[in-house]
């Protein structure tokens, strides 16, 4: 199984809209400057030892190796990051029709995790799922465990 998740208000977020766990430490903050919603760590660390691959898929220009330290820093292991390089590259390419500005199911993704409502929206029309995310929910990751179980449960039914 796989989920990816959204960067900048999914998983980083705002300290004052949204619980967040603790900050880095000096020097590191100044490198790694976002903020990672409270529950994150834990939940990605129990999804990893689920063995269901954990994937960011964002449409921010971080790099894959600045994503990767960062959340090496909480001890969470990401499988593959689809920044909006890799999007253009890969699935854009060279349409000239605009495709979504996320599709996971090019990738094969089981599930997407993001606060956008376009994102779900697009979804719906191109046939991939998505976990909406709101700003403050202390149960997010109980919720979102559900959800992949879920998911889990239908898939092996297949």
């Amino acid at each position: 199984m796989i989920v990816s998740f959204d960067l900048d208000e999914t998983l980083f977020v705002n300290p004052e809209k949204v619980g967040t766990e603790t900050e880095l430490g000096f020097p590191r903050r100044l490198l790694y400057p976002d903020r990672l919603r409270k529950g994150a760590p834990e939940l990605l660390q129990w999804m990893h030892e689920s063995g269901i691959q954990v994937w960011i898929y964002t449409t921010s220009n971080r790099s894959e190796r600045y994503i990767r330290n960062y959340f090496r820093f909480y001890d969470v292991q990401i499988d593959q990051v689809v920044n909006a390089v890799r999007h253009e590259k890969e699935v854009q390419r060279n349409r000239k029709d605009p495709l979504p500005s996320k599709y996971p199911a090019f990738y094969h993704i089981d599930l997407h995790v993001d606060d956008e409502r376009n994102v779900y929206q697009n979804g719906v029309a191109y046939g991939f799922r998505v976990f909406l995310l709101h700003d403050e929910d202390p149960q997010w990751t109980d919720k979102l465990r559900q959800e992949i179980e879920r998911i889990r449960r239908i898939k092996a039914s297949l």
